[in-house]
């Protein structure tokens, strides 16, 4: 070959390689510069909005408000965006089970004794959820007192950055043909719009699996407006009061500390408009309102913490949707996938699956013994992945939840570190309805196991009330268990709970904030995200929390 033949394919080797590189870093890592670590932001600073949480809520907020204001974020976590893989959709189950320090969920055990986590990465929870993304239901909307067409236009304005139609394939063909036997109909195609029947959700997956989050959607901010912090630690929100009597408190600014542990201040500038907004979640939102003063006075005076206001309902009303389900190992190779499909039923219960992801490490051995064949078919659809401690699933897990639970609990501070996870209660199926709901689900899975459409996935040998016991036997919570317990459902329902991490209520709105979201009684001050519902909305919640944000 002539030398400069040579050096032509090898231009064009690195061209190709060049644009190749460009085009797939595009896809996973936006080029965002007013992204620094914490340990570069000045001692003190002012801005016209402090937000609290690059979450699901904070992102699209932070890329509202930074077109026509200056705006400062202020996220706890990492970006998505250094560790794209771990993100990628057969990894759900592995990065919920990160035990890192700079994991993108936080673990923690509810009081209940259920595992639990918490996004601690911008983005939020659109970082380590499952996908789903649906609109909520139109009941919602109208007790919310939401301006329909506002949430049209807000919706699809996240949709253009992070949506895509999911791709149905055989495990899923088959739960949707199941759905249909089993009388979940009708069958009404893909759409956003939560109707009953059975339907092809969108996902934040695209094509090749990547996930694409709230984070994305700060593609849409004004660079100039807006400065965004990592592992930026708020620890309280600062209130001055007026001398006179009956004055209200007046958020003015938070204070918060880097990764190396610097005190940081950061101030509103003097426009009556600008505010404090909270975007933590449900657990942190009212965890930093109780580290600043506001809740329930015993509690904020057994911490030593000085109280502002006297506010009970802060950390009130706290609710999760539980999960339960049935694991199904497959005689035939499944597909890697999340939550395509979605059952609506009329009762309200919600029925959708996963399968082919990769598994993490047990957290703990089987809870009960199994009989030998089930054990060994178990054991064989645990294919390896490469890793010594991973494997991946050859079946997958169809699961149930109740749309509106009525058990509720509450939030107490462990300790005045807003690194630590405050004391959770869910106080899940407290309220025998939710049981029945649950119940409900399960026997409408059970119906979907025996369809006739699903049959091909199931291994004749092992009956329906096998997969229960073998469901049951998960190492799913720490909850007390109890003999047999697929021999009722009620009881299979309270031993195989595990969170949903659909944790809403916690700031709800009219109790401790207005209608515009604003905390009662305090002034420049408000909270934006899945706390001030009272209901999950529809199906996955992080479609309205980006739409709330917008």
């Amino acid at each position: 070959m002539k030398r400069s033949s040579r050096r032509f394919l090898k231009t064009f080797v690195l061209v190709v390689f060049a644009l190749h590189s460009y085009f797939c870093d595009a896809e996973k890592a936006p080029n965002y510069s007013f992204i620094r670590e914490a340990t570069s932001a000045p001692r003190v600073s002012h801005h016209a909005y402090i937000l609290v949480g690059g979450g699901t809520a904070g992102c699209p907020l932070a890329a509202t408000l930074s077109e026509k204001a200056n705006i400062l974020v202020l996220e706890r976590g990492g970006t998505p965006y250094l560790k794209p893989n771990i993100t990628d959709k057969a990894n759900f189950m592995l990065q919920l089970y990160d035990t890192s320090s700079d994991s993108n969920a936080q673990q923690f055990n509810s009081e209940d004794g259920v595992f639990s986590h918490r996004a601690r990465v911008l983005g939020g929870g659109s970082v380590i959820n499952a996908g789903f993304y649906s609109h909520a239901d139109p009941q919602f909307i109208k007790e919310a007192g939401l301006d329909e067409a506002l949430v049209k236009d807000s919706y699809q304005w996240v949709e253009k950055k992070v949506t895509f139609e999911s791709p149905v394939l055989q495990w899923q063909s088959a739960v949707k043909d199941g759905l249909l036997e089993a009388g979940v109909s009708p069958f009404n195609k893909f759409t956003y719009d939560h109707i009953k029947g059975t339907k092809i959700g969108a996902t934040i997956f695209d094509k090749n699996d990547h996930r694409h989050t709230a984070a994305d959607l700060l593609e849409y901010a004004d660079p100039k407006n807006i400065e965004l912090y990592l592992h930026a630690t708020v620890h309280k929100i600062i209130f001055t009061t007026q001398s006179s009597a009956g004055s209200r408190p007046r958020a003015t600014g938070v204070i918060y500390e880097d990764a190396s542990g610097v005190r940081h201040e950061a101030y509103l500038t003097k426009d009556s408009k600008s505010e404090v907004i909270v975007s933590a979640g449900a657990i942190g939102s009212p965890q930093l309102l109780m580290l600043s003063g506001i809740g329930p006075v015993q509690q904020l005076q057994a911490m030593g913490i000085q109280v502002v206001k006297d506010y009970p309902m802060v950390g009130q009303n706290l609710a999760d949707n539980a999960m339960n389900g049935i694991m199904v190992p497959s005689p035939l190779p499944v597909e890697v996938s999340l939550l395509s499909i979605v059952g609506i039923t009329q009762s309200g219960n919600y029925i959708e699956a996963w399968s082919g992801l990769n598994l993490p490490p047990s957290p703990g051995q089987m809870r009960t013994p199994l009989p030998p064949i089930i054990n060994k078919v178990y054991n064989d659809a645990r294919i390896k992945t490469g890793s010594s401690h991973n494997t991946r699933l050859q079946g997958g897990i169809i699961i149930e939840k109740a749309g509106r639970p009525l058990s509720t609990g509450h939030i107490e501070l462990r300790s005045t570190d807003p690194n630590e996870t405050p004391k959770v209660w869910f106080n899940y199926f407290k309220e025998a309805e939710d049981v029945n709901m649950c119940v409900r689900g399960m026997e409408t899975i059970i119906k979907v196991v025996n369809s006739k459409s699903f049959s091909r996935f199931r291994f004749p040998s092992i009956s329906t009330p096998d997969l229960l016991n073998l469901t049951a036997a998960l190492p799913s919570n720490l909850r007390p268990r109890h003999p047999n317990p697929a021999m009722s459902l009620e009881q299979f329902c309270r031993d195989t709970l595990t969170t949903f991490w659909h944790y809403h209520g916690s700031c709800q709105v009219g109790k401790v904030v207005d209608n515009d979201y604003r905390v009662l009684g305090i002034d420049n001050l408000r909270v934006i995200d899945a706390s001030t519902f009272h209901a999950t909305p529809g199906t996955n919640p992080q479609a309205t929390v980006m739409m709330l944000g917008r």
